[in-house]
């Protein structure tokens, strides 16, 4: 069974670095053709998809995004990790974390940030 878990501070102030990890287990980062994605939802508001690392490691952002955030992983830990930049209060939102591709998908329970003004 696959489990993840999002991790990181539920309130950040604007202008500073958010910075959340996902931890996997049940499952390696590096297993072929899964995507580990993440995901967020403002209050009162739809989904919106961030970003994602591949399997092999290669990076894809939301155009809407890419100039303040990065997303990278630590195999040895098998986490990965969402930066966000610059941060402004309308990136409060539920963040989650999740894997896609082949079969099913599975999705961290999310975590509330708060950008203070």
């Amino acid at each position: 069974q696959v489990q993840l878990q999002e991790s990181g501070p539920g309130l950040v102030k604007s202008a500073q670095t958010l910075f959340l990890t996902c931890s996997v287990s049940g499952g390696s980062l590096t297993t072929n053709y899964f995507y580990w994605n993440w995901i967020r939802q403002p209050p009162g508001k739809g989904l919106e998809w961030i970003g994602r690392i591949s399997y092999s490691g290669s990076t894809y952002y939301s155009p809407s995004l890419k100039s303040r955030m990065s997303i990278a992983w630590d195999t040895s830990k098998n986490q990965f990790t969402l930066q966000l930049r610059s941060v402004i209060p309308e990136d409060t939102a539920v963040y989650y974390c999740a894997r896609t591709g082949w079969g099913p998908g599975y999705w961290g329970q999310g975590t509330q940030v708060t950008v203070a003004p």
